[in-house]
């Protein structure tokens, strides 16, 4: 057997929980042990109750002690104490004792009636199903799952299916095969409950289907109608859906034109009588004229008849018109002849005139007057525009480089002779990306380029566009908030002396810490803080880096101290080193930030201590620093700080709600209550935290359970949408958006209802609306539950939690190399700030280093407890040296873990019967 050395837990004690009546058994295991007793409840357990065995553990060749004992439900019944039953082990050795975890045991149960039952919905198709579920009390705390007519519903298998970690049910989009009885089922240990059922219709809404052609009129002459028609199948009504609202059938009254038949107008007069001897006369079918399918007239339009009477010669010529031959034959000669002499002379005509046309057409647009040309057109200098320059960009028009998607600019180029315009200017780049790109530094760039000379820009463009421009290459996303940034600065000073003490900002999660002997003595320096407001903190940001907590500014520059100071800033981050890359970054003197040190780096110029809500720096600079994230993966989160405010609007009926959603830092929130104080508004709920992932996804928030009857809310302003850059890059400034209902009568003096506020496939939070609503009710809003929100600064030993006596001792003891490692490392390690310890090792006290950390790491806590537990277990590793040492005066360990903490009432070094060793109960 191995002596030398306590004993080590193989087994220890777990959390049970007794179902029913049934005892549970509660066992410890350790090597090397000659006793192991239970204790519960600070009492011991009897040595009869104790089941023990022993046996060699053929790996190391230790005596493994085995105890055993049970824990009745009676025991527990009867236990009344501050706190759960509990059990822990105490093992002995030769060398002394150890103690291993507590466990608790509790009596398994699970209550009957649901907190909240799921309601019956009827959902159009499409729309949001939200199931509301709270399961019956319980310990442990009931697990819920979903059921779908009885069969157990999945939200891996369908991703249009949610269950949250609420207990709600949320389906995205409707869909017909979402119908169906909705059960929700609550387990543990004990028990499975179900709920009442919960019947949800969805149903199709009727839409007419396209109008069909007019049909043609139904009588053939005179007045008649024509109909067309449509159906209600686009689409057909489904499960209770309304049907169409309107008429099916359209009528049109129609006249058809009856038809008229022709009538032949009077005969004209005969014609003279021809040298055939015949004469004629015609008619035409206008009287009327056959119209609208009417019949044309019967008969012959023309008719001939002989105007001699038959008196006609052979050759059918009238015996006085019968004249020479050669009288006939002339007449034709001279007809014919000028017939010809007259085409002759037109094709001359026609040939002068295109042969002049031809001959002149070489002089093109020169034989017009050039007066035309000056009376048509305006001259155009190019160079003229050189001035105002509006070929650039328009002189009136600012560019606006904050829009969120690519775009190319007005601008002309033009060839040849136009050239020289541009030639000379020097070129200009800008790269813009989408917003979307911005938010996950993916961005593709579109570039587009310009030639301008800076001189050409008017005054007041040439800042603003370069300014803007710049900041857009760099990728900054600008978005307007609620409220236009403040340029007032929080600001907070206080005079400190060699005791040193804090500043703090109130209600901002800021605060300085300045560590006794940082100021040489006979000296005081007036130190401040300011929080800077504003856009000014992220206009250089690079690619998709966001604020996550105020920018903050220490001083004054020349400071000279002989130590460094400590400075908490809260952030939003849910910090994660596989999700987030989160940078320290300062402000240089011309205003552009600079790295310090990435928290999950090394570096021996600043240290970074990242908590769940709040970031320790310890800082020898004075200046300008910010913390800022960039997200690695979709996984990252920021916490947004959720609150829902209510005013009356005054001498009228509508009651406005106004939902905020600020990334959550006290400081950020800060400006939400400034905003509503000034507008009188009330906090109607507590504000809660919501998750919000860099999936991209938008955020809505969604008014539910209006009172129908009491209140009327404008149609299509029931759900909201903040877009996802908007949310992730609002970089402490709170966003908001309102909704605006309207009481049917004075009488009304309650409003109740929900706020859902849910990332689209991320997180939902419920803000519950209980409010009264007659102006005289107002209670004015909790603004702030600090109970030293009014306090700035603190000087001397009050301002620390650690006395100074004490810190002195804990800094001689530590500060000393130690043969055996205890020095200031393994007070760094105790206190769980065992990393970046080239930090530590550079500084003229390492440990004075590591209290003031602490001490800024636990400002909000009012004991030493963990400071003592952890001087504790340095002194059992003390205590586990070697025998000639145990001759040895009492170290200084015990001498700092006994003595002085004791003094303050953390610690206690009782003897007991049970143990010859001293017993720290920290």
């Amino acid at each position: 057997e191995v002596t030398g050395t306590l004993p080590h837990f193989i087994q220890e004690p777990e959390d049970a929980y007794i179902v029913k009546s049934n005892p549970i058994k509660l066992r410890c295991r350790a090597a090397p042990a000659l006793q192991i007793f239970f204790k519960c409840n600070g009492e011991w357990v009897h040595q009869n109750e104790h089941f023990s065995q022993e046996y060699k553990d053929l790996n190391t060749g230790l005596k493994v002690r085995e105890v055993m004992i049970n824990v009745s439900r009676q025991q527990v019944e009867d236990f009344h104490g501050p706190e759960d039953y509990w059990c822990l082990c105490v093992a002995w050795s030769h060398l002394g004792t150890s103690k291993s975890r507590k466990a608790t045991v509790r009596i398994a149960y699970l209550r009957k009636n649901f907190e909240q039952d799921p309601q019956g919905k009827e959902v159009p198709i499409n729309g949001m199903i939200v199931l509301h579920c709270r399961p019956p009390e319980g310990v442990p705390v009931a697990e819920v799952e979903w059921l779908k007519n009885e069969e157990l519903l999945s939200s891996q298998a369908d991703d249009n299916i949610d269950t949250r970690a609420d207990h709600n049910l949320i389906i995205n989009e409707a869909r017909l095969s979402d119908s169906g009885n909705y059960t929700c089922l609550a387990s543990n240990i004990v028990a499975k409950r179900r709920s009442a059922t919960a019947t949800v219709i969805v149903f199709v809404n009727g839409g007419w289907s396209l109008w069909t052609e007019w049909s043609a009129c139904n009588v053939p002459c005179g007045r008649g109608v024509q109909k067309r028609s449509r159906t209600c199948t686009n689409p057909a009504p489904l499960n209770g859906g309304a049907f169409c609202e309107g008429m099916s059938v359209q009528k049109i009254t129609c006249n058809a034109l009856c038809p008229i038949d022709g009538g032949w107008d009077e005969w004209t007069v005969w014609t003279v009588c021809s040298s055939q001897c015949e004469r004629q006369r015609s008619r035409e079918c206008n009287s009327p004229a056959p119209r609208h399918r009417g019949k044309m007239c019967e008969g012959n339009s023309e008719a001939t008849e002989n105007c001699t009477d038959g008196l006609c010669t052979q050759n059918r010529k009238l015996l006085h018109d019968v004249k020479p031959q050669s009288m006939d034959g002339s007449n034709d000669v001279a007809l014919y002849s000028g017939l010809g002499a007259g085409i002759i002379a037109v094709a001359i005509l026609v040939v002068a005139v295109m042969l002049y046309r031809k001959n002149h057409s070489e002089y093109g647009v020169d034989v017009i007057d050039s007066s035309a040309l000056a009376g048509g057109f305006q001259s155009f200098n190019f160079k003229t525009t050189r001035q105002g320059n509006p070929l650039l960009l328009n002189s009136s028009m600012q560019p606006d480089l904050t829009v969120g998607r690519t775009y190319s600019t007005p601008l002309c180029f033009q060839d040849g002779a136009d050239k020289e315009l541009f030639d000379p200017l020097p070129d200009i780049k800008v790269k813009v990306q989408s917003s979307f790109m911005v938010s996950l530094g993916v961005a593709e760039r579109a570039e587009f380029h310009a030639k301008a000379p800076a001189e050409t820009f008017p005054r007041d463009l040439s800042r603003d566009y370069s300014s803007t421009a710049d900041r857009r290459k760099k990728g900054l996303l600008t978005l307007n908030g609620p409220f236009s940034a403040s340029k007032e600065l929080l600001r907070t000073t206080g005079v400190f002396g060699h005791p040193g003490g804090r500043l703090v900002v109130p209600n901002t999660g800021v605060g300085l810490l300045v560590p006794h002997g940082a100021v040489a003595e006979n000296m005081s320096w007036e130190m401040y803080m300011v929080i800077n407001q504003g856009e000014t903190s992220v206009q250089t940001l690079e690619g998709c880096e966001i604020l996550l907590g105020p920018e903050v500014t220490y001083g004054p520059p020349g400071l000279d101290l002989f130590c460094p100071v400590a400075m908490t800033i809260a952030h939003c981050a849910e910090v994660d080193a596989e999700n987030w890359n989160i940078q320290l970054k300062r402000k240089t003197q011309d205003s552009k930030w600079e790295d310090v040190m990435a928290v999950e780096e090394e570096s021996t110029s600043c240290y970074c201590l990242m908590d769940s809500t709040s970031c320790h720096l310890l800082l020898d600079q004075p200046g300008s620093y910010a913390l800022v994230g960039e997200p690695l993966t979709q996984a990252a989160v920021k916490r947004l700080k959720l609150a829902v405010f209510g005013s009356m609007e005054a001498g009228s009926m509508s009651y406005s709600l106004r939902v905020y959603c600020v990334d959550d830092t006290p400081h950020a929130f800060q400006g939400v209550v400034a905003a509503e104080k000034s507008r009188g508004g009330q906090l109607l709920e507590e504000p809660k935290m919501l998750p919000f992932r860099a999936n991209t996804f938008s955020l809505q928030v969604s008014i539910q359970d209006v009172p129908q009857f009491l209140w009327s809310i404008k149609p299509f302003t029931t759900c909201q949408e903040f877009s996802f850059p908007q949310v992730w890059c609002s970089n402490q400034q709170p966003l908001h958006c309102a909704f605006s209902l309207e009481r049917y009568s004075p009488a009304t003096a309650q409003l109740s209802c929900k706020i859902s506020v849910r990332q689209v496939k991320g997180h939902e939070q419920i803000l519950q609306v209980y409010t009264a609503v007659a102006e005289t009710e107002k209670e004015s809003v909790p603004f702030f539950m600090q109970t030293d929100c009014t306090i700035t600064s603190q000087t001397g030993p009050k301002a620390f939690k650690i006395p100074l006596s004490i810190r002195q001792r804990i800094c001689a003891t530590f500060d000393t190399a130690n043969a055996k490692g205890k020095d200031w490392q393994l007070l760094a390690q105790k206190l769980h700030l065992d990393r970046n310890l080239g930090y530590f090792a550079k500084q003229q006290s390492p440990s004075a280093v590591i209290l003031s950390l602490w001490e800024a790491r636990h400002q909000d806590t009012a004991d030493l407890d963990s400071l003592a537990s952890a001087l504790e277990e340095i002194g059992k590793i003390h205590s586990k040296s070697s025998p000639k040492d145990q001759d040895e005066p009492e170290s200084d360990f015990n001498h700092i873990q006994a003595g002085s903490l004791c003094g303050t009432g953390k610690l206690t070094n009782q003897k007991t019967e049970d143990s010859a060793a001293p017993e720290y109960t920290g």
